[in-house]
Formats: structure tokens, sequence, C-alpha cells
């Protein structure tokens, strides 16, 4: 169990930020353990073929099974950094934090001898395998992981910290100033001191947490956002036959879809109804109060409100699913 205790600062600089180069990292785990990551066979199979032309040895390598090296994938400076960014934070770690935070691994002494080239070499690597393994995925995961943000921001702003943190994962509980997390990797007591935290919701984190805590970083805890079950579907129909009867098929099978927030295209690709089409309809729900819009930058996602929650709760207790 790690105990992490915050002050009133440490609560006022929690935030929240998404990571493309800790989804790969996580990714590598995913795809060498798909019996343990079951949600991602469907994505483990699709990929791996596609690997095989690709050289990520020196990623696989400092990506064991146990303790990730810190500085392989170090906590965004900003909420939504693209790849190129954080590859360039990479670049500039110092030789000595890369030389303290290597494994022992032969493979690995090329970079402990010569780290500015070692992590030229890693970073390329990272950008193939990103390109073949998660690009043709990105949007998809990125919607889910933005999604799960506005969702929590929803949770602060209803019943504050104590709402959001209780709400990250159930082996995450806060109590008097002090949040557990309860995991393998980690253990004893940490004081924030004023550091805050870093939420970042992970998809290939799935089903775990982490956490890192090691200066010189910013604390970290990184977990699966809701909804993670649903990123492989095909997309396949799923009425609702009791509300469809009585909101129509498509509003009904938009509501089922926004199990998190989801843009027009992102419901257009998932129900195969046009965009326009969707529009339509998400402004009749949002006229009669079953769905709210979210500005994340420059796309507006749309969430359920409680009213169409209950609706929808009403209907699976009838049995009209």
């Amino acid at each position: 169990m790690l105990r992490l205790s915050f002050t009133a600062r440490d609560v006022a600089l929690t935030r929240f930020a998404v990571s493309p180069l800790w989804e790969v990292v996580a990714s590598v785990r995913a795809l060498r353990r798909p019996d343990v990551h079951t949600v991602h066979r469907p994505w483990a199979r699709a990929v791996a073929p596609r690997l095989a032309g690709v050289d990520w040895s020196l990623l696989a390598a400092l990506v064991p099974d146990r303790r990730i090296p810190g500085f392989v994938a170090p906590p965004p400076a900003t909420p939504v950094p693209d790849l190129a960014v954080e590859l360039a934070g990479l670049r500039a770690t110092p030789p000595d934090v890369v030389r303290a935070g290597l494994p022992d691994d032969p493979a690995l002494a090329a970079v402990r001898d010569d780290p500015p080239a070692g992590l030229d070499r890693l970073c390329a690597q990272i950008q193939a395998y990103f390109d073949t393994a998660l690009a043709p995925y990105w949007p998809r995961i990125r919607t889910l992981v933005e999604g799960d943000v506005l969702r929590r921001a929803r949770l602060l702003a209803e019943g504050g910290a104590q709402a959001l943190l209780n709400d990250i994962d159930p082996s995450v509980r806060w109590a008097d100033d002090e949040l557990s997390v309860d995991h393998r990797a980690a253990s004893g007591s940490l004081r924030l001191r004023g550091r805050g935290l870093l939420l970042v919701p992970s998809v290939f984190v799935w089903p775990r947490v982490f956490t890192l805590v090691a200066p010189p970083w910013q604390p970290t805890l990184r977990y699966p956002p809701r909804g993670v079950a649903t990123l492989w579907e095909r997309g396949e129909d799923r009425p609702r036959r009791a509300l469809a009867g009585v909101i129509g098929r498509s509003r009904a099978r938009i509501l089922s879809e926004l199990d998190i927030p989801l843009s027009t295209t992102d419901l257009a690709a998932r129900t195969g109804i046009t965009a326009g089409a969707v529009s339509q309809h998400l402004t009749a729900l949002r006229n009669a109060g079953l769905v709210a819009g979210h500005r994340a930058g420059r796309h507006v996602r749309y969430a359920r409100t409680e009213a169409a929650e209950a609706l929808l709760a009403a209907e699976a207790v009838s049995g009209g699913r």
C-alpha cells in the first residue's frame, strides 16, 4: 500500500494530462502479456504481425515486466502533448538520470556508454512503433482518455476533490488528507510537499494503476479510464428496444454509445449514422435534457445527463434491453 499525504496546496496543484508516450510504453506490456491484458487482445492480435518488420528492440529492453525506468515516459508538462513534444523531452534527459534508471541488461550497454546517442535511437524506435501499432487507433484512444478527463472534471465540480479521487479506481481511496493506492509495485508513505499529483488516464495501463513518485518528476498516478472495455468493439448494433419505441432507434443508439463523452464525428463513426443526422439527433436530445455538450479544445463532446442515465437504468430494470 502506497500512501500519499496531501496539503491544501497539493490539492490545488492536482491536474490531469494525456500522454501518447506513456501509452507506447504501457502498450508494450499489453502486447507481451495478452493473458493479463485480456481487454486488449483484439488490438494485440491485429498489431503483432505489423510489428514484425519494425525494430523496437531497445524499447522492449527498457520496458521489463516489473519496474519501468522513470525517464522512459516522464510525466507530461502540458495537458495534451503530442508525441513529438514528449520525445523532445525524452531526448533532453540528462545522461546521469539515464544511467541511474537503466536496468541491468546487456542490450542497454550502448545506451549506458552514450546516453544521447542511445536516446536518439530509442526515440526513433518509439516513433516507428507508434506509427505502426498506435497511430491507426489513436483518435479512438484519445477520445476515450479525454472523455474520461471531462467526466472527472464534472465529478470535481459536483463533489469536490474527495468525489474525484474516490472515483479513480477501486484500488485508490481518499480519506483524511491521504490518498491510498493499493498495488504491488510500491509501498510506504510519501508527503507530496506542495508538488500536487498528476492524474493520467491510460488505456493500456488496464487492469492496474501505476505510480511514479521518484524525483525529479511530479508525483503521477496512471489509471484506466472508464469505458476501456468498449475500446476495441467494432461498433455492432446495440439496440435498446423499449427506449427506441419511445424516442426512435437512432436516438436510442446514440444515447447507448455515450458511455463516454464523444464528438459528432465519433458518434457517426461508431453508429454508421451520417454526421449531419447525428447532429440533428443530438440537438433534439439536448433540447430534451438528455445530453449536454462540453468543449474540449477544438471539439465539442457530448455526454449523457442524469436524466438520460435514469432513463437507461429504468429500461434496464424493466428488461427492455
